[in-house]
């Protein structure tokens, strides 16, 4: 008699959300795509002295100078090996209420995914490469997990502060 029609909550439709994945080694891992500006081809880096390992230099972006972290060593790993797929990828950060734009070197870019918030589970508490609260979430994906991070945490507020004084001075310098 009284028959009930199911509306719809756009609210409850699964949230998916893209990423783009690349490796590490023998490790996939994954940034959220809209922190992704570009990716470009691995070029000529100019060191910067005084810096950590995982800082492997700067690169000018279209006149800007834009700092470039190494993850492999900022993972506490071998530094890149630079190959034929080595590329940067040029993210966007916010650091002190303040946008600033970052490179990551990374061996290899892969694809670009969509992961749905129900296939992400925690991070774990032990076994990562990685630090644990560098991730965010590990992703399932056909059978495979790829390892989300935060890329606010691997960028610290601390290495950001030193990597901006670095691209102050040497953008004194230029």
């Amino acid at each position: 008699m009284g028959h009930s029609m199911r509306v719809q909550n756009p609210d409850a439709a699964p949230q998916t959300r893209q990423y783009l994945t690349f490796t590490l080694g023998d490790e996939q891992f994954a940034v959220g795509t809209l922190s992704v500006m570009e990716i470009i081809e691995h070029g000529r880096l100019t060191g910067v002295p005084m810096m950590p390992p995982s800082i492997r230099g700067v690169i000018n972006l279209r006149g800007a100078v834009v700092p470039v972290i190494d993850l492999g060593a900022r993972f506490g790993g071998q530094r890149i090996e630079v190959g034929r797929r080595t590329c940067i990828v040029i993210l966007e950060v916010v650091h002190a209420g303040e946008q600033q734009v970052i490179g990551v070197l990374v061996d290899a870019v892969n694809e670009v995914l969509e992961i749905a918030s129900a296939d992400i589970e925690p991070p774990p508490a032990f076994g990562a490469n990685i630090r644990c609260d560098f991730i965010q979430g590990m992703g399932k994906v056909g059978g495979r997990f790829v390892i989300l991070l935060d890329i606010g945490r691997v960028l610290s507020v601390d290495e950001l502060a030193v990597l901006q004084g670095a691209v102050d001075d040497r953008a004194v310098d230029a």
